[in-house]
């Protein structure tokens, strides 16, 4: 099977204070990045640019990612197909996946134009309506609330779980934990953000935990689009980030109900959409309900007047909500 990883000669140039430049060769690991064709009952659906590994959970969280199946119990197997090749060689590259008895082949419109690279989970959709996917898993009203304090250490986890990102420097990560105790329950890395998120919720497909109620998805990136799509797809209610979200992630989570968390770095991070989750006021809730003096509050982006500290230190503010575990220094 294909390595994760791959060691290259390489040229390292360092320049001095006086300004001359140091040379020397060396040898460095780089992750590997190679085509997977998933094909299902023998038909192609999708090339997509990845890092060899979990391939069988890559390939079902795709599925659930694009609506094809929403439960375990859809997914009724997966094999490498032999003679990928010319000449009969099997690449591990070319993934064939049965769907159990009864489930509806792919519609033929997700069919991608083109490959997706690892940068992009969406290329090749004709339009942006196209990827807003009817979820079976409705998170709109998902019980979960998290201690800020608790999620607050997600980032750090999730990065001493990143092998191979040691080794590389060049994966993504995305984890999923659970909300009422914080347990990591599994950590993926790819070379795309979307790959890394679809072989987490591909574990749980393999599992039988779909939908992810209660839990919480963590991303070593930042919080786009598709990420949050995918998240809703798995019924996963909360959505966090060491970087910003999108725009369009932010009102996709808004009208889904997930709760998006972006800088989540160190003790404080800001809360876009479903602020209650982590125990705040939600503000653009509180807004749509005709509450004049809330929606005048949001507006005029005062955060400072508009929050109030409490008694665990947490700042809560309307939305976006910066929220910030303990005194900063």
């Amino acid at each position: 099977m294909a390595r994760i990883t791959s060691r290259k000669p390489v040229t390292r140039l360092t320049v001095d204070d006086d300004g001359s430049t140091g040379v020397r060769r060396t040898i460095d690991t780089l992750a590997v990045e190679e085509p997977l064709e998933i094909r299902v009952g023998g038909r192609s659906l999708a090339i997509t640019m990845r890092t060899p590994g979990h391939d069988f959970d890559l390939a079902a969280g795709f599925m659930v990612s694009e609506g094809v199946i929403s439960t375990g119990d859809e997914f009724a197997a997966a094999r490498y197909c032999a003679g990928a090749t010319a000449e009969g060689l099997n690449t591990y590259n070319v993934l064939d996946v049965a769907l159990a008895p009864g489930v509806p082949a792919p519609d033929p419109s997700l069919e991608r134009a083109f490959y997706t690279t690892s940068s992009c989970g969406l290329c090749g959709k004709a339009s942006i309506d196209a990827v807003r996917t009817k979820s079976q898993h409705s998170v709109l009203h998902d019980p979960l609330v998290l201690d800020p304090a608790l999620l607050a250490t997600f980032p750090d986890r999730l990065r001493e779980g990143q092998d191979v990102f040691d080794k590389t420097g060049g994966l993504h990560a995305a984890a999923l934990f659970d909300g009422a105790t914080g347990e990591l329950l599994v950590l993926r890395e790819d070379v795309g953000r979307h790959n890394a998120v679809d072989k987490v919720v591909g574990w749980a497909v393999k599992e039988g935990r779909l939908p992810l109620s209660g839990t919480v998805l963590m991303v070593s990136g930042r919080a786009s689009f598709e990420l949050t799509q995918k998240a809703s797809m798995a019924g996963i209610p909360m959505l966090a980030a060491v970087s910003a979200p999108s725009s369009l992630a932010v009102d996709l989570a808004t009208e889904l109900g997930v709760t998006i968390v972006g800088f989540l770095r160190g003790r404080s991070m800001v809360v876009y959409s479903r602020p209650d989750r982590l125990g705040a006021p939600d503000e653009t809730a509180r807004a749509s309900s005709g509450d004049a003096s809330s929606a005048s509050s949001t507006s005029s982006g005062d955060a400072t007047s508009a929050s109030s500290t409490s008694p665990s230190g947490a700042t809560r503010a309307s939305s976006p909500v910066p929220l910030t575990i303990g005194s900063r220094p």
